[in-house]
């Protein structure tokens, strides 16, 4: 069969690893998907001759790759919103199946780029967009379909995971090892979308979507940064034996399903509290399967690229497939997707870490106590460190037990009422994700 032509839109990092992989490996990829698939066209504002373009139209237009007629597949790796949104619609209304590692454009306008793919009979696949080389989507999506997905929880933005990591193994502060992440390449000249949960939750809106069934949501993912933490925190949990991870966790309850990202307490001992460095980790628990943690490299040229080839090798195994008949995008049947509420983060359930620094006089436990206690708050456990008090206050770490959030917003504001209480109380939530 003649190969399969493919344009790629973006030849920054993935683009150029996705050129390299499928020239390097042309011979292993036409064996499983059964043709050859030929990279046709490049579009680049900025030719990169460290990649291995030679022989291949290029351009510094994208949407002529859309309306090349010669081109059977569009890989979209420009990235951001609204150019990319373009692109794929124009690519969809000729006749093209997409393929794109832009979780943002996914999370927010995936809908519709999925509804205008199932009239047109095309295949939008984006197994890139979420956890790099780790194939979660795949195994969520078909791995785990005789499953009902009772929660997931993933460390799926690298940047943050380097930084938690550095402040746990070396006592560095955030600020320092933000700019060596910045230095590195791990995150950008703005960190905003790393630092402060964008970016996780664009992918954690992608996963409950697929894992329930539900339309894709991101306008409600609760997002909580990490710039608030201390190496004092990272110490006292670990004391408590737990580990801090910036953490999306998705939770089908009755009422509704959870879609948060905010820094997390995990038992030192789960597998994903040691996940390190800049690699990313999902845990996903369903009913038939139990807990399943998949790992790996969460970014990076040819992890992404590994993702975008299989996704070009399943979509050429598909072009002889019954449209009607394919994986649909989002694991259920578009026509079958469910409308559970996403829960606002007030109605959602955790445990909690407090750091409450008080001042150093009889009864202040007593009123923090009582506060608790007036709101049904257990404390699980205390702690004190008496031998680091600075400027006559004394840390004072609390973990609960697990409580509605609006209780726990509730007791904050009374705590940070409190005369002896000075400054902001921290929280952070706890997960057992067993």
């Amino acid at each position: 069969m003649n190969p399969v032509k493919v344009g790629i839109c973006g030849l920054g990092t993935v683009g150029g690893g996705t050129v390299n992989v499928l020239k390097r490996n042309a011979e292993e990829i036409a064996r499983r998907a059964g043709r050859g698939i030929e990279v046709a066209q490049i579009a680049t504002r900025t030719p990169k001759p460290q990649y291995q373009s030679t022989g291949i139209t290029m351009t510094d237009d994208v949407f002529a790759v859309a309306s090349n007629p010669e081109i059977d597949i569009v890989v979209e790796l420009i990235g951001g919103y609204s150019v990319a949104r373009e692109l794929v619609l124009k690519a969809i209304d000729n006749g093209k199946h997409v393929v794109t590692a832009n979780k943002a454009l996914i999370a927010v306008h995936g809908n519709e780029i999925f509804a205008r793919a199932r009239e047109k009979g095309v295949i939008v696949a984006f197994e890139a967009a979420v956890a790099g080389g780790i194939p979660v989507i795949k195994a969520i999506r078909e791995g785990l379909s005789a499953n009902r997905i009772n929660w997931l929880a993933g460390i799926i933005n690298g940047t943050g995971n380097f930084i938690l990591s550095e402040m746990r193994e070396k006592g560095r502060t955030f600020e320092d090892v933000l700019a060596e992440a910045q230095a590195l390449g791990y995150a950008e000249a703005d960190p905003t979308f790393d630092v402060e949960g964008i970016d996780a939750a664009h992918k954690l809106t992608i996963l409950a979507s697929i894992a329930f069934g539900i339309p894709l949501q991101f306008d409600k993912a609760y997002t909580e940064g990490i710039t608030k933490l201390t190496t004092a925190d990272v110490n006292y949990a670990e004391a408590l034996g737990y580990r801090i991870k910036h953490l999306g966790v998705a939770r089908r309850t009755d009422a509704g399903i959870e879609l948060r990202v905010h820094p997390t307490l995990i038992p030192a001992d789960r597998l994903i509290a040691n996940v390190n460095g800049v690699m990313n980790a999902v845990m996903v628990n369903g009913d038939a399967a139990g807990s399943t943690l998949f790992y790996g490299a969460g970014a990076g040229m040819e992890a992404t690229a590994s993702a975008v080839v299989a996704d070009l090798v399943d979509v050429v195994r598909a072009l002889t497939t019954d449209p009607t008949n394919r994986v649909p995008h989002l694991a259920f049947q578009p026509d079958s997707l469910s409308d559970h509420p996403i829960l606002p983060i007030t109605d959602c359930e955790s445990a909690y870490y407090l750091r409450i620094h008080a001042k150093d006089r009889p009864g202040v436990l007593a009123q923090v106590a009582s506060i608790l206690s007036e709101r049904g708050i257990n404390i699980e456990s205390i702690m004190q460190k008496e031998v680091e008090e600075q400027d006559g206050l004394v840390p004072m770490i609390l973990v609960t037990h697990r409580v509605a959030e609006q209780r726990m917003n509730d007791a904050i504001s009374a705590l940070e009422a409190l005369a002896d209480v000075v400054g902001n109380v921290v929280r952070i939530r706890v997960e057992q994700l067993s």
